[in-house]
């Protein structure tokens, strides 16, 4: 991405290094998926989703903070890029909702490691990144991007970028009002419809991301070649049926609650050829 002195976002708490928040767990609960996918589904982009489930627990702030050894330069320059990502969505998003007679409001990016406090329980890295609706900020352990690249072989800072971007479409969700409707609507479903609600859920956020990156490559021309490409890879190798191949052999559609790879890549593209928020109402579909 060409980003070169774009300036970064002043909404970023860099907590890396400080003290872990304590551990939490899912009591047992699962979604459908069976214990093992229900990890990996917390591994990756998405809401929490103890905070979907609303089996969050705050636990207690830790009772020292302890400052890490001086973090590597690789670090750091992922950290001074995340804060760029943030900055351009905020420009993005703050002209679209102009635009819509609206205002944006700036969520914040909580960089830290191993584990931290949130407003939806304690976030841990093993989660992979996530947003929390009740303090409207993105939680991002900077090492799951080296996971991003080993682990699921998606390489690249167009990858990253768009893991961030996801996130903030969660954000644009919550400032919309779909997150509080979704959430009142699955307190009515059996679980396999709110699983099929989450599925929305998450397409849209990817079809946000996409809406992100058309507009900032109109108005900053922000991307370079193969950089489309990074965020297609990123998107199939995180779909529910791959996950779920790898772990278990074998592919349950209705324990999906991200989507599969096919539709992944699907919604983040129509936000990227379309550039609009209408497009990506993925809840209006009858097949998403």
């Amino acid at each position: 991405m060409l980003f070169r002195d774009s300036r970064e976002s002043e909404n970023v708490e860099d907590r890396r290094g400080e003290g872990g928040g304590g551990g939490f767990g899912f009591g047992g609960r699962s979604i459908g998926i069976g214990t093992v996918v229900l990890a990996l589904v917390a591994a990756y982009f998405g809401i929490d989703p103890r905070v979907v489930l609303n089996t969050a627990s705050v636990a207690p702030p830790p009772a020292h903070t302890q400052r890490a050894e001086p973090r590597p330069p690789a670090e750091d320059k992922l950290a001074h890029f995340a804060s760029q990502v943030l900055a351009d969505t905020e420009d993005t998003w703050g002209e679209i909702f102009r635009a819509g007679g609206g205002q944006y409001q700036d969520p914040r990016l909580v960089l830290y490691t191993g584990a931290t406090r949130s407003g939806c329980g304690v976030g841990q890295a093993a989660m992979g990144p996530f947003y929390c609706p009740a303090d409207r900020k993105v939680y991002l352990d900077l090492s799951f991007f080296n996971e991003l690249e080993r682990r699921f072989r998606a390489p690249g800072d167009f990858a990253q970028a768009y893991v961030i971007a996801h996130e903030v479409g969660h954000h644009v969700q919550n400032l919309l009002g779909i997150s509080e409707k979704v959430q009142r609507a699955r307190e009515r479903m059996s679980e396999r419809q709110a699983n099929q609600l989450s599925v929305r859920v998450e397409l849209q956020a990817d079809c946000f991301a996409g809406v992100w990156a058309n507009h900032a490559d109109r108005a900053r021309h922000v991307l370079e070649q193969g950089d489309v490409e990074e965020a297609l890879a990123a998107a199939t190798a995180i779909g529910d049926d791959q996950l779920q191949r790898q772990t278990q052999g074998r592919v349950m559609p209705d324990s999906f609650t991200h989507g599969s790879s096919a539709q992944r890549v699907r919604w983040f593209r129509t936000g990227l050829e379309q550039g609009n928020l209408k497009a990506c109402d993925t809840f209006k579909v009858a097949n998403p």
